[in-house]
C-alpha cells in the first residue's frame, strides 16, 4: 500500500499580492502572514506575479510533489526500456544528425 503524504487542511486568509516594492518595505509582516496565517503572498513586478512567499508546509508539499512526479517518470522510462529496450548512443546521435 503506497504511503500517502499529509495535506495539512488550513483556513487561509484572503491571499495578498503586494508589489516588489511593498515586499521589501514589509517583508517581516510577509513573513509571518505567510508562516503563522498560511496565506501565499505574491510578488509583483510590473504588475506581474514573479515570485511568492508561502508557509513551510506548503513548500514541502510542493517538494513531495515534484518528487512523487519524478518517481512516476522513472518508473514510466524504466517500463520503457523493459517494453523496447535500448538503442547504442552512436545509433541515436546519428539519427540526431548528431
Amino acid at each position: 500500500m503506497k504511503k500517502q503524504t499529509p495535506v495539512k487542511k488550513a483556513v487561509r486568509e484572503s491571499t495578498g499580492t503586494v508589489s516588489v516594492v511593498e515586499a521589501r518595505e514589509k517583508f517581516g509582516d510577509l513573513v509571518n502572514r505567510a508562516a503563522l496565517l498560511s496565506e501565499r503572498v505574491y510578488v509583483t513586478k510590473h504588475g506581474k506575479r514573479v515570485a511568492a512567499l508561502v508557509s513551510v508546509e506548503d513548500a514541502e508539499l510542493l517538494e513531495a510533489l515534484e518528487d512523487r512526479l519524478d518517481l512516476e517518470a522513472v518508473k514510466k522510462a524504466r517500463a520503457d526500456i523493459a517494453r523496447h529496450g535500448t538503442i547504442p548512443l552512436e545509433q541515436l546521435a546519428k539519427e540526431l544528425g548528431l
